[in-house]
Formats: C-alpha cells, sequence, structure tokens
C-alpha cells in the first residue's frame, strides 16, 4: 500500500466517521430517517458506507467554511497578507473586557512558566 493510499483510506475513513455521526444525529431527531438508515445498513453495507462517506466529506466543507468565518471575524489580520509593520491593531468587534481578562491570563500563565522554569531547575 503506498502512502497515497494510506492517506486517501484515513480520509475516507475520517469522512465516513464524520457522516455517521451527523446521521445519528438525524437518526435520533427523525425515526423515520433512522428506520431508513437501518434498512439501507441491512441491504447494503458498502452503499451506506458510502452515502456516510459523501455526508462526511460535506460535513467537513461546512465545518471548514464555518471555522474560517468565525476566525476572519476576531481576526481579520489573518487571513490578509502582512504589511511588514510592527504595530497590532485590536479587532473592536472583541469586547474590551474578554481583551483585559485574556491580557491578564496571558500575565498569570507567564508567571506560572517562570515558577515552573524555577523549580526545574533548582
Amino acid at each position: 500500500m503506498t502512502s497515497e493510499n494510506a492517506i486517501n483510506l484515513l480520509k475516507k475513513g475520517f469522512h465516513v466517521t464524520l457522516g455517521a455521526s451527523s446521521s445519528l444525529v438525524e437518526s435520533l431527531q427523525d425515526p423515520v430517517k433512522r428506520e431508513e438508515n437501518l434498512a439501507l445498513l441491512r441491504s447494503n453495507p458498502n452503499e451506506f458506507a458510502e452515502i456516510l462517506a459523501e455526508k462526511g466529506a460535506v460535513t467537513e466543507v461546512e465545518a471548514r467554511k464555518l471555522v474560517d468565518g468565525v476566525v476572519a471575524q476576531y481576526v481579520p489580520a489573518a487571513s490578509s497578507p502582512s504589511t511588514g509593520s510592527a504595530s497590532v491593531s485590536t479587532s473592536p468587534s472583541i469586547d474590551p473586557t474578554l481583551q483585559l481578562e485574556i491580557k491578564e491570563l496571558t500575565e498569570e500563565l507567564r508567571t506560572l512558566r517562570a515558577q515552573l522554569s524555577q523549580k526545574t531547575e533548582g
């Protein structure tokens, strides 16, 4: 088995898993859909796996779009090329209280790392 075949197999397995997860949610919400899925699984498992793989591929694309949209909303500079300036601008859409809390947590993390570093050195 070549590495390309292995990668394709892993990708298909990932898509089948995603498709199975979304089908499970659909089945829990809709008893008719559950019976259709069970009937297809019993009659033709290979076709059912292909359907799950297709559904998983669609789910992956939708999830990537959602994540990209959220990231673009909070980090607009990440999607555009760097201008080379050293200044960092904050996004006006982020709550200032949240920014302050993140800054405080970052400082606390630095302090904890320094303390841990001192304990491991000493």
